[in-house]
């Protein structure tokens, strides 16, 4: 493991991200970069920013954010239970599932959704607004 880790230099937030395993893949660590997703310090960076150890890292992914402080710097990609000792995770806790919006989810087979279906999915999602109903002014009645 001594080849992985690099006293010779800083390096580079997006291939780090990646080498410690906060995303996927090395594009996926430069577009949240790109995007403003990543912090080091407090402020927003490039994919080419250099890290140092004791930088914080803010890297806001999939809904949640990851705050970790960097203790060790390393160019290539690890195995996690290395890529864990890399850095110290202060990030809050994911909410429990419970807390979490439901995924609307149609049986296989049934075909396009219709127009009531769509509204009422958009509404679980929280995308729509209130249901209509048919007392609602504005409506159609006959």
């Amino acid at each position: 493991m001594a080849a992985d880790a690099t006293d010779e230099g800083p390096v580079r937030v997006d291939a780090w991200i990646w080498s410690v395993r906060l995303t996927k893949t090395r594009s996926q660590a430069a577009t949240a970069c790109r995007a403003g997703h990543v912090r080091v310090n407090g402020d927003r960076v490039k994919p080419a920013h250099a890290i140092r150890p004791g930088d914080q890292v803010r890297v806001f992914l999939a809904g949640r954010e990851r705050i970790v402080v960097v203790s060790k710097l390393i160019r290539k990609r690890v195995g996690a239970p290395v890529a864990v000792q890399c850095y110290e995770d202060k990030s809050p806790p994911p909410p429990p599932r419970e807390l979490t919006a439901p995924v609307a989810l149609r049986d296989r087979g049934t075909g396009r959704p219709t127009k009531r279906d769509r509204r009422e999915l958009e509404r679980l999602q929280g995308l729509g607004g209130p249901p209509r109903t048919p007392e609602a002014p504005g409506g159609r009645g006959r």
